[in-house]
């Protein structure tokens, strides 16, 4: 099958893409039920004269007269009131081992109910996700799923975690919110895989709803946030400190690629200042990048590269710090920042081993920082 073409039937609700597992699609009608999905009102907005609002969800700001939609184009301006139009509207919706997101210290080896609508507010032009991230509501396929179906689905699935992800959950704040709120009452744990892109206000009430939040950072330089994200990377550094200091699980992935962002002495930087910001024992992912979407002239990461970048971030004094989408490296392991051996083996999205009991060391007894089942 053509990458377009799998990336398109992805777009469809109950492709369970890469776990194995049956599809869901039928299962959702046996949790569906008939709440509102339509016309809900956007949260983080002010109205101003002559039926004009301000989004106050993310750091664009974007000021808008009647009819007209928000950078991220699932929101829109209805004669002076401002309404999302994905609440309810799932794009996709599957059932991915937690490690995909990827989270290595939350609930590891467990499956998270998956889910996205359209829309995003930066434009990565290495978005692997691009055909329902860049896209408006009306230009893919959706089925209408409530949060409290979507909750009594996680549950029903023997899901102990719902994910947000795929596209910006960011633009769907409201259905996010709403779900985690219902997945919490049915004891379903909440995890975001977000860009960072949002204001203080959102995000302080996302995290006392949510349970793990991972942040996508890009890169380490503004210059590389304007020419291929569209984006601030000082909102993001400003979330990641907020998560940071909240009771939120927090993850950083990085994705490096060749020559753009890929500078030993960037991220050296990085690894600095995500200690002494957000913690030594926040995990660090380093990504190998794929070409795809706008970014098709560039190789695939070489793996040394990945290396050199997770041997300086160790240097540094991060303890947890791995490589993705390299499947059997051993930087897909987590090792015992005291006794050094592997508590968690992985190979890909498959956990293998689990030495940790009680969130410490089977060996030494040391802790290891996460959220374990």
């Amino acid at each position: 099958m053509r990458r377009r073409e799998f990336l398109r039937n992805a777009a469809g609700v109950g492709l369970v893409v890469g776990t194995g597992l049956p599809s869901i699609s039928s299962g959702l009608r046996a949790f569906a039920d008939k709440g509102n999905l339509s016309h809900v009102e956007a949260r983080y907005y002010k109205k101003l004269p002559d039926r004009e609002v301000e989004c106050e969800l993310c750091p664009r700001a974007c000021r808008l007269g009647d009819k007209e939609r928000g950078y991220c184009g699932v929101r829109e301006n209805q004669d002076g009131t401002y309404y999302t139009l994905v609440y309810g509207k799932a794009c996709s919706v599957n059932i991915d081992p937690i490690e995909k997101k990827p989270f290595f210290h939350f609930l590891p080896g467990t499956s998270a109910l998956s889910m996205a609508t359209a829309g995003c507010n930066v434009n990565c032009k290495f978005c692997q996700n691009w055909e329902i991230s860049q896209v408006r509501p009306e230009q893919v396929d959706h089925r209408d799923v409530s949060p409290e179906a979507l909750a009594a689905a996680a549950e029903g699935y023997g899901c102990p975690s719902i994910a947000y992800t795929y596209t910006e959950p960011t633009v769907f704040f409201e259905y996010m919110y709403d779900t985690a709120v219902a997945a919490r009452r049915r004891g379903v744990r909440s995890a975001v895989v977000t860009a960072g892109h949002i204001q203080p206000q959102p995000l302080n009430d996302l995290i006392r709803v949510v349970d793990a939040i991972k942040v996508d950072l890009k890169g380490f330089t503004q210059p590389f946030y304007t020419d291929y994200v569209r984006g601030e990377l000082k909102t993001v550094l400003e979330t990641i400190r907020t998560v940071a200091k909240s009771k939120a699980w927090l993850e950083i992935v990085y994705l490096v690629i060749p020559t753009l962002n890929d500078s030993m002495s960037d991220i050296r930087e990085m690894a600095r200042w995500v200690k002494g910001e957000a913690g030594d024992r926040v995990p660090l992912h380093f990504s190998r990048f794929q070409p795809l979407y706008l970014v098709k002239n560039l190789p695939p990461t070489p793996v040394s590269t990945l290396d050199a970048a997770r041997e300086t971030a160790l240097a540094e004094g991060l303890k947890f710090v791995y490589v993705g989408n390299v499947p059997g490296h051993p930087g897909e392991n987590t090792y015992c920042p005291s006794c050094a051996k592997a508590v968690v083996r992985r190979t890909g999205f498959t956990v293998e081993d689990i030495q940790v009991k009680g969130g410490r060391c089977k060996f030494c007894g040391a802790e290891i920082a996460g959220v374990w089942a």
